[in-house]
């Protein structure tokens, strides 16, 4: 009965801050204007985040790109469908790997910086400096963060995409002995534009969710260097959890609303 109990608190309180994380960012996008937006905050955000997650990830697609030729080649080789590869390809890679790596990276890398920079800021009460001046740190600090992550999040997910499929592609043709033209003619045999769209929608999403969190953790960071220390690590965890079940249900929905080519 105790234990029962105890769960019950642990997954209301959880809950509960998720609500509040979602009304931090909400609350951040209505205090929006374009007058008194902070564009450069958001442009140096914007250069912060590209500049550390862009080489990384390109470095996990490649080899991601390689695994899935690797794995899905081995089948098509034994029911005599190379010539399937490159489709193959463009639906695990650009429909699920892409917006996926692109979130892990922007929550890893300039997510925890964020939460980072805001903790240490809280601690040095920073944020009760500007709340004392009439700055609300929501519009000057979490909303540019949150829009930053966003989009460089979406930029990304097309150059994640490129590389995987470049990985899959070189092993394709060095390996399996696929020939390059039969992997480019087959893009569109099981793949749609709105296959594009999906990834574009969930890279938003999981960007969204990325700088929303980190913010949330760094703004009500306490106990001193402990205390950030122990945000940033949440903050990574917290995003993670909520990109794969955020993904799953994109993902749910967009399988009952747009019907799948069949060959």
């Amino acid at each position: 009965m105790a234990v029962a109990t105890s769960a019950r608190v642990k997954a209301t309180g959880a809950l509960r801050e998720t609500g509040n994380m979602f009304a931090l960012a909400l609350e951040s996008i209505r205090l929006f204007r374009p007058r008194t937006f902070p564009l450069s905050e958001f442009l140096d955000q914007c250069w912060f985040l590209a500049r550390v997650t862009t080489v990384p990830l390109i470095l996990v697609s490649i080899p991601f790109g390689l695994v899935i030729a690797l794995e899905v080649g081995s089948l098509l080789q034994q029911i005599g469908s190379q010539s399937q590869l490159g489709a193959s390809m463009v639906l695990a890679v650009v429909r699920e790997e892409a917006p996926v790596a692109t979130a892990l990276l922007i929550a890893g890398a300039g997510g925890s910086a964020m939460c980072a920079d805001l903790g240490s800021r809280r601690i040095r009460d920073e944020i009760s400096a500007m709340e004392v001046m009439a700055v609300n740190p929501l519009q000057r600090l979490v909303l540019p963060r949150i829009f930053a992550a966003t989009l460089v999040a979406i930029l990304l997910d097309p150059i994640v995409s490129v590389a995987g499929i470049a990985g899959g592609w070189f092993f394709g043709t060095r390996v399996i002995h696929v020939t390059s033209s039969s992997f480019l003619s087959s893009f569109g045999e099981l793949s749609q534009l709105p296959d594009l769209w999906m990834a574009l929608i969930k890279s938003a999403a999981f960007g969204f969710i990325a700088g929303m969190v980190a913010c949330y953790k760094g703004l009500y960071a306490k106990g001193g260097p402990k205390g950030v220390g122990d945000a940033v690590n949440q903050a990574v965890v917290i995003v993670f959890v909520l990109a794969f079940v955020v993904n799953s249900v994109l993902t749910v929905v967009y399988f009952n609303f747009f019907p799948q080519k069949v060959i």
